[in-house]
């Protein structure tokens, strides 16, 4: 899909799903089902085990409802849906949102942030066809461990405001393709395919192999 959306409303759409990712869906996942680990569906993410709620696009959905976020607080949408929101409370970061702040998601940034982890899904699981990946609500990143180098994707954080994709090696590694303090990151403005996502994890996991640790690296 083409991208149109600035970075502010890109920003402040990942805020607003990224506390419905936590409050609504990972926190009574945990209560429920003892697990905060969620999915990468069609146009969004959704739990992994019950109570069975999912976001597509800027809209929470929960059996036959389908909920605005924007205009809605945390709080408001878990009621709605009838769980018991907050976040899981096993973590110490997370989205910064608390549970009676009203949302704003754009529905034009929410959808490409919901296909920016479709392609990071699609290119995990093309690098490592073993493994499955998991939308970490801390975090709110779409990744995979392989041999200590995380792969995956984010919608965007205080290092890199857009969408980006990386690798992240446990030990951190000198080299050219590393241009992250914790590791590699590719903007996904610019990696618009399946392909193009396997590629540059492909090209990681090469650095990660042949470049040597870091001086100074744990």
């Amino acid at each position: 899909m083409s991208v149109a959306v600035d970075t502010p409303t890109v920003e402040r759409t990942r805020r607003a799903l990224h506390a419905v990712a936590e409050h609504v869906l990972a926190g009574p996942e945990y209560r429920i089902s003892k697990r905060i680990a969620l999915r990468v569906v069609p146009g969004g993410f959704a739990t992994l085990l019950p109570p069975n709620l999912r976001v597509e696009g800027a809209t929470l959905v929960g059996g036959d409802q389908r909920l605005p976020i924007s205009g809605a607080s945390p709080a408001e949408l878990a009621h709605a849906v009838g769980v018991d929101g907050g976040p899981p409370g096993i973590y110490r970061d997370g989205s910064g949102v608390e549970l009676d702040e009203v949302l704003d998601a754009d529905p034009a940034a929410a959808a490409w942030i919901a296909e920016c982890y479709r392609l990071g899904d699609a290119g995990l699981r093309a690098l490592a066809p073993g493994e499955e990946p998991v939308l970490w609500p801390e975090h709110f990143d779409v990744g995979i461990t392989v041999g200590e180098v995380n792969y995956g994707v984010s919608p965007g954080d205080g290092h890199h405001a857009d969408p980006y994709a990386y690798v992240g090696p446990h030990q951190r590694r000198a080299g050219g393709f590393w241009n992250a303090p914790f590791g590699a990151v590719r903007s996904m403005r610019s990696l618009t395919s399946p392909d193009q996502m396997l590629a540059f994890f492909t090209e990681g996991r090469a650095a990660a192999a042949a470049d040597p640790i870091a001086e100074g690296a744990s």
